[in-house]
């Protein structure tokens, strides 16, 4: 009776709900599907008796893989005459067993007539996807130069095998970039980095490993590493800050319309901050004459300081000066400038003598701006012109004596899009009174960006403009992610008051839209219409057209090559010649970069109606090439073989060389060498060469630290000596006198690293504090004493408890054994300062070496350990001696299965319902 009852127990446990099922037997198939591995089920098995006599079978259970394993693979079963009935097969689903569809197959021999009887169930196992990575072992300290090795232990703890991507973004790992894990399979993977020997200071370095599959990216693990680089070759911390210098001298030589000039010039420039707040800042340049006549490739005599400090700004000497747009836009000159920046206001002036501008004598200016908001301000200002006595002639504006000009400028952000701003100026002399006005406005939205401006100046307004107008305006608007429709006009001033450094640009009038299409993420093609007036400002005029045209651009990305090639087609009016005619032009531009190296080649092919002669042929072609051959030495080269008329009011070069060397650290050599045009030239070449030495220093301004020391001594701790140990802290070195001390000198304050070289002391002598120690030095004396003992070790090995024979009551069967396969767990060891850990297998041998003596905790982790298994122990505690060799024995063991089931079989079967009639 108490068999039976523990059968009812066991039976109600593991499949309750099919024991008294009264269901049809097509409706008594237990679950099949949607089985997880480590679960135990039951299969149903519909039997039907059509005989008029009792039938007995004796029934064996087998499956198509091991990882299914029935509970009960025997048992004899009675099914009375005529009888519809249900046998039960309960089965172990093993936690390794991978998905996919297993058979379970129930054979029966009837044991009156031997009559055979098979059925055959299919049940499938779900995929569980579950990966885990984490990190093994890395380096807490390495110094700069060496290689940091760490690594990783991947884990396939699903029953789903695995396709997986290996990837690290700071590091490189040391396996195949894909790897296959079968179900419950592990792996250590490593990765490493090499590091900068030339680090200037020390610094932590993270390193990853990332895994991921192709089919299921959410499936993603990645894991980190963080290691401290001490460098071996510090930038030691200044005590002084400093400001950088530039120093040089320069040899020019100039052959000039067949002259040749030469000589020496100077230079000296800094820019920087007096204090180590960076308050007081500075800048200053000082140039020599120019030994050869000024051109745009080499420099004019400029002197002038500036300095700024919070909310004031002065400056001395040569610049640009400004006042407003249409009072005094740009001039250049010597003198003075003052500023002082209130919360909300800011007052200034400055006073100019023109270097380049041979009407106005001097120059004074006062202003106050008044901001209402972050980007919205509004200035009022006075600027105060006194002319030349005898040439009172601006451009073309004759004066009567000194002008007056106040003015008024604002700008306003009306919203996140749109900004307006605007000028309005009054002038007055003796004789004369003028006025100017200016307005602009522009907007910045998603798919619409634009901007307009208009200009205009009375006949005598005593200005930077008189007697002009003009009008810039451009917009575009992006219809979709490929394609752009813009338009831009320009409509230049006429009449402006320009330094007489350089010539004036052609006059232009110019209008231009068109629309863009991207059709390749690396290509677009552009289509523009309009029309362009050119006038030459200067005399005698070479060219002075109205030109209608129609252009096509194409620029792409092929392979190495970025090419963009060029056709314009227009019609022309030549007011200079008196003829029409049409102009063509042809231009393409390759560029590519090879062996650290650019290239940059062009080509132009016209037949144009603009200057001379109709149906002008004209061919220009030119390219640079521009070569690092390292980080000290660069060299540049470039050929032109003529301009278009257009440019001839700039210097423009025909061949050009430039050769740059760092020599040393501070110290660099430039060689250049230049055929060019002159502005206003269009055939005489000019040669020009420059030879530059420069030197870059940084000179102390402020003391911002004291010196200090590191002292201390090394204790001898059981150890056979401690004099003669080299220590480093960053670029310092010192070595222990007979006593144990040490010394560092004269030392720069900040953050350090002490560390020891372990050549220098006894192979097994080990600190008793870990080193590198990281120091935070201060003030005049600095004191860190540590100890030298010798290292403990912790071995062991691993054994298996198991029980081949596991208990079975009332057995009628040996379930059979399944193949073994290798086990493991993790080892860790820490003292909770370091922590080591190694992956060992059931039966073999582990060690631990070069410990600390102290505290040290062994924990022990699974690792996918099968659940049979258990760790008897999974935590040991040791206080380790010098020199001490620790054992400890891990037991395995495997823990016994018991099965008791009753002897006599149990019926499940249905009642039959009759239907009332």
């Amino acid at each position: 009776m108490i068999k039976t009852w523990i059968l009812y127990i066991v039976l109600f446990t593991l499949f309750p709900a099919l024991i008294f099922s009264q269901r049809q037997p097509n409706q008594l198939a237990s679950k099949k599907d949607s089985l997880m591995p480590g679960m135990s089920t039951s299969i149903s098995f519909a039997l039907e008796n059509t005989t008029a006599e009792s039938k007995i079978y004796d029934f064996t259970v087998t499956t198509s893989s091991p990882v299914i394993a029935p509970i009960l693979a025997k048992a004899e079963f009675k099914i009375e005459a005529n009888e519809k009935t249900v046998y039960l097969v309960p089965i172990r689903i093993a936690a390794e067993a991978a998905q996919g569809t297993y058979s379970v197959i129930l054979n029966g021999t009837d044991r009156n007539d031997g009559t055979r009887l098979t059925k055959t169930a299919q049940i499938i196992v779900s995929g569980n996807r579950k990966l885990t990575l984490t990190s093994l072992n890395s380096p807490e300290f390495i110094r700069a130069g060496e290689t940091i090795h760490a690594s990783f232990l991947l884990k396939n703890n699903g029953n789903v095998t695995e396709k997986l991507i290996l990837e690290s973004k700071n590091a490189v790992v040391d396996h195949d970039a894909s790897i296959t894990l079968a179900p419950n399979e592990s792996k250590v993977i490593s990765i490493y980095k090499i590091t900068n020997p030339e680090l200037g200071q020390n610094e932590f370095q993270n390193l990853n490993l990332s895994v991921h599959s192709p089919d299921n990216p959410k499936e993603n693990q990645t894991a980190y590493i963080s290691t401290k680089i001490i460098s071996v070759k510090p930038v030691e911390d200044d005590i002084y800050h400093r400001l950088p210098i530039a120093a040089s001298l320069s040899f020019i030589g100039m052959k000039n319309m067949g002259i040749y000039d030469d000589g020496f010039q100077g230079e000296i420039y800094g820019k920087g901050t007096l204090d180590k707040d960076n308050k007081n800042q500075i800048e200053f340049h000082a140039v020599t004459a120019n030994p050869v006549e000024f051109n745009s490739f080499t420099q004019y005599e400029e002197y002038f300081i500036n300095y700024k400090r919070n909310n004031f700004f002065v400056h001395l000497g040569d610049k640009t000066y400004s006042a407003s747009y249409l009072t005094e836009f740009a001039r250049y000159g010597r003198g003075a400038e003052i500023r002082y920046d209130f919360k909300r206001f800011s007052v200034g002036g400055f006073y100019n003598h023109p270097r380049f501008f041979r009407d106005i004598k001097d120059e004074f200016n006062v202003y106050s701006t008044f901001k209402i908001k972050k980007e919205s301000e509004i200035t009022v200002g006075y600027l105060y012109k006194i002319p030349r006595k005898g040439e009172m002639n601006f451009g073309n504006l004759k004066l009567d004596s000194e002008a007056h000009l106040p003015y008024t400028a604002a700008k306003f952000r009306i919203s996140k899009n749109i900004s307006l701003s605007g000028e309005a100026a009054y002038s007055k002399t003796e004789q004369m009174e003028g006025t100017a006005y200016m307005g602009q406005a522009q907007v910045s939205f998603e798919r619409l960006n634009g901007n307009i401006m208009y200009m205009r100046a009375s006949p005598e307004f005593a200005g930077y403009f008189t007697n002009t107008s003009t009008f810039n305006g451009n917009i575009q608007y992006k219809i979709s992610k490929k394609i752009n429709v813009f338009g831009n006009y320009i409509r230049d001033a006429k009449n402006f008051q320009r330094d007489t450094l350089f010539f004036a640009a052609p006059y232009r009038d110019f209008l231009q839209y068109g629309i863009q299409y991207k059709y390749i993420p690396n290509g677009f093609i552009t289509f523009y219409h309009g029309f362009q007036k050119y006038q030459d400002r200067l005399e005698p005029k070479q060219f002075d057209y109205n030109e209608r045209y129609f252009k096509v651009s194409i620029d792409q990305q092929i392979g190495m090559f970025q090419v963009n090639l060029q056709g314009q087609f227009g019609k022309t009016d030549n007011y200079l010649s008196g003829f029409s005619g049409n102009s063509s032009f042809y231009t393409t531009n390759i560029a590519f970069e090879k062996f650290k190296t650019s290239f940059n080649i062009y080509a132009s092919y016209s037949i144009t109606s603009r200057y001379q002669m109709q149906n002008d042929k004209q061919v220009y072609y030119g390219a640079r090439i521009l070569s690092r051959f390292s980080d000290k030495t660069s060299l540049s080269l470039f050929y032109q073989n003529n301009y278009m008329p257009e440019e001839y009011f700039r210097d423009r070069n025909l061949f050009e060389i430039l050769f740059h060397q760092q020599l040393f650290p501070g110290s660099e050599l430039d060689l250049s060498g230049r055929y060019s045009l002159q502005r206003g030239q269009l055939g005489n070449k000019d040669f020009i060469f420059s030879l530059r030495y420069t030197l870059r220093l940084n000179v102390p301004v402020q003391k911002t630290a004291e010196y200090t020391s590191l002292s201390g001594n090394i204790s001898n701790l059981g150890v056979r000596k401690t004099d003669g140990i080299k220590l480093m802290l960053g670029s310092y070195l010192s070595i222990t006198d007979n006593n144990g001390n040490y010394l560092f000198k004269n030392v720069i304050p900040g953050d350090y690293f002490l560390e020891i070289d372990r050549s220098t002391a006894d192979i097994n002598d080990i600190t008793n504090v870990s080193l590198p120690a990281s120091l935070h030095l201060a003030g005049e004396e600095n004191t860190f004493n540590f100890g030298l003992t010798t290292a403990a070790t912790i071995k062991g090995n691993i054994q298996l408890s198991e029980n081949d024979k596991e208990q079975y009551s009332f057995a009628r069967f040996q379930p059979k054994t399944e193949k073994k396969k290798r086990q493991s767990i993790i080892i860790e060891a820490s003292n909770g300062e370091q922590t080591y850990r190694k992956i060992a297998f059931i039966g073999d041998i582990f060690d631990f070496t070069y410990l600390r003596p102290g505290e040290w905790k062994i924990k022990l982790y699974r690792n996918g350990l099968d659940k049979r298994y258990k760790i008897a122990v999974d935590s040991f505690q040791f206080n380790l001696k010098p020199s001490e060799i620790q054992n400890i024995e891990i037991h395995i063991i495997k823990q016994q299965s018991e099965i008791k089931y009753q002897q006599e079989t149990i019926k499940v079967g249905y009642n039959k319902v009759k239907k009332k009639p």
